[in-house]
């Protein structure tokens, strides 16, 4: 783990890079929606991790391709792709891609019967007062980011599906919100206003992120 990772880890208590941290290092790891190097940067914390990605396009993928698996979809056969790896991984990821989809519950249910039993889910989407929150470069406010379907995911429904669907919640917060990033964010919130793009902390000082994680028992 490198050194920008190791402050995540500790900075962001829950976050992704905690997340990743806490696997096993020969996991097999389902990202779902991975862009923005994101298996470049899993196999930076978990080198021999088993790791399959799987998205709509190559979105920003700057960094070399570690990926053992890679499949690229479209939107209308996303869930039914996710779907085809029933009970085969260790760990699925879904930071900031539910908020993206055409069917939320199909896409959900796919990821959550992709994992073995004990294995492991982390998710992460705009909170539901994001719609409210100012317009800000970078994506603050829900309607920002023009990709994004309708209104943010709905907390309480989203945690207690899981829930139904055989999983034990091990971590859930609605506004995510780590103590010193969200000062550092608010030290900096008047400059991020003036230069109207968010800064380190930004999202921790207005609790942008919801983060849900659990684990499948049944």
């Amino acid at each position: 783990m490198n050194y920008k990772d190791t402050l995540k880890k500790h900075f962001r208590k829950n976050g992704k890079t905690d997340f990743l941290s806490k696997l096993n290092s020969n996991s097999s790891i389902l990202d779902v929606g991975c862009g923005n190097n994101s298996p470049f940067c899993t196999k930076q914390i978990l080198p021999d991790c088993i790791y399959t990605g799987l998205d709509v396009g190559d979105y920003n993928q700057t960094k070399p391709l570690l990926a053992d698996n890679y499949v690229i979809t479209t939107p209308q056969n996303f869930s039914k792709e996710i779907a085809k790896f029933s009970k085969a991984f260790d760990a699925v990821i879904s930071s900031h891609n539910l908020e993206h989809c055409d069917d939320r519950e199909m896409t959900l249910t796919a990821m959550l019967e992709a994992l073995k039993i004990g294995g492991k889910l982390y998710l992460s989407f705009p909170c539901e007062q994001s719609v409210n929150f100012p317009q800000r470069g970078g994506t603050l406010n829900y309607y920002d980011d023009s990709t994004h379907k309708l209104s943010p995911p709905n907390f309480n429904e989203t945690l207690s599906y899981i829930k139904r669907k055989g999983f034990e919640i091990v971590y859930a917060e609605r506004n995510y919100s780590p103590k010193i990033l969200s000062l550092v964010g608010r030290a900096c919130e008047p400059l991020s206003k003036l230069r109207n793009k968010n800064m380190t902390g930004t999202w921790e000082y207005y609790g942008f992120e919801s983060i849900i994680i659990a684990e499948k028992i049944r």
